[in-house]
């Protein structure tokens, strides 16, 4: 991938507007000033509320008025993408109640660890249809659970006929960041993720419009996508940032030394440059708490990465007191929601100047984006929230 003085900057108010293709076919995203608005993108959809990577989930963090929404993809046997946040089944869905799948129930190393349960890849596509979805959090989301049992299994398919069709009924634009999960792991099996998601931009007229993030924790992948979809200029890629002391898996499975850490210095955050726009590290690592528990002082990542030519991203912002620093939490159960709580928390992280946020409550991403602390918003009409993006037209077909 070009540098940066050589790629063409993104023309419109924000990042994840449609770029503009060079003569070369070379594009780049500039990061955007100060004044524009961070992206909001919804965490597995609006998984504090619906349970996670359904089509209901996807649809209520749309209403809320998510920027981008996050579809983590897995495959099935029959070469089917589908959305999941890991391959194993056993914690989002009732297939541990379902005795035709009682005998795949086994034990596999995945990204070098051991895990147990049902795998998506060891199903078609119809026997997935079977299970129902669930909340994965069973002592806390109440909302949430209330859902248990309703909702299936979703394919990519379905997530952008239902992203395009809330675009046409909003009027405005709606991207999607999806995610590749256990891309080497897929790839031994003859599973690979990346073809068969650029078979879809292929053969969708929407993905080839809308704005898309692709995400990985592995290299590899994003520098082989950076090459495959350079002259297709609604694709920015996102390096995600795993545990610092850890290797992303690609590279430890050929025995290279460098770490996420490594990627965070200021020459690791240039080599991301050279085929990524983003680099997304968790939101401790941008600022990490104290011996309290507290919010302590900025790393300094987050200026290094803007020099770099970077964009960052960070993850994830939970409503929970579980989940938040000690600053923030209200002294209620730690599985209540605080939403004034989440809200400071994210504007804390805003006020760095990153360009994007994950978060699983896109409705208090936006309140938190926006500097909003009446707090009635949040059961108040969408229309309310997404307000200031009206001004993004739909993608033109």
């Amino acid at each position: 991938m070009q540098l940066l003085s050589r790629r063409v900057l993104l023309k419109t108010a924000v990042s994840c507007a449609l770029l503009q293709s060079a003569a070369t076919g070379s594009v780049r995203a500039a990061r955007p000033t100060q004044t524009e608005p961070p992206l909001v993108i919804a965490h597995r959809g609006c998984s504090a509320l619906r349970p996670e990577h359904t089509l209901e989930a996807y649809a209520k963090a749309i209403e809320d008025g998510a920027d981008f929404i996050e579809p983590d993809l897995v495959v099935t046997r029959d070469g089917q993408l589908v959305a999941r946040h890991e391959n194993n089944l056993a914690d989002s869905t009732d297939v541990a109640i379902k005795p035709q799948f009682a005998s795949r129930r086994c034990v596999k190393i995945i990204d070098g660890e051991r895990r147990e349960g049902w795998f998506a890849e060891d199903f078609t596509l119809e026997e997935l249809r079977s299970l129902r979805t669930r909340e994965r959090f069973v002592d806390m989301r109440q909302e949430s659970r209330r859902y248990d049992g309703l909702f299936g299994i979703c394919t990519l398919e379905e997530i952008v006929d239902l992203v395009e069709a809330k675009a046409k009924s909003h009027q405005r634009i709606i991207g999607l960041a999806p995610e590749f999960k256990h891309s080497s792991y897929f790839q031994g099996l003859g599973l690979a993720l990346e073809p068969l998601l650029l078979a879809q931009i292929e053969t969708s007229a929407y993905l080839r419009r809308c704005p898309l993030i692709l995400q990985s924790f592995e290299i590899k992948n994003l520098q082989q996508l950076r090459e495959r979809l350079s002259t297709l200029p609604n694709v920015q890629l996102m390096q995600l940032i795993g545990d610092p002391r850890r290797r992303p898996w690609d590279a430890e499975a050929r025995g290279a030394d460098t770490s996420y850490g490594d990627m965070l210095s200021p020459r690791g955050l240039a080599a991301v440059a050279e085929y990524a726009d983003y680099v997304a590290p968790p939101a401790r690592v941008l600022i990490p708490l104290d011996a309290e528990q507290r919010l302590g002082e900025p790393s300094g990542i987050v200026e290094t990465a803007h020099t770099a030519g970077l964009l960052v991203g960070t993850w994830t912002f939970r409503p929970e007191n579980r989940f938040l620093p000690a600053d923030f939490r209200d002294g209620g159960a730690p599985e209540a929601r605080n939403e004034l709580g989440s809200v400071a928390e994210m504007q804390r992280y805003l006020a760095l100047g990153i360009d994007a946020l994950f978060t699983d409550d896109p409705g208090l991403g936006n309140i938190a984006r926006a500097g909003r602390h009446d707090m009635r918003l949040r059961h108040g009409p969408a229309g309310a929230m997404i307000e200031p993006f009206r001004r993004w037209p739909i993608p033109p077909r």
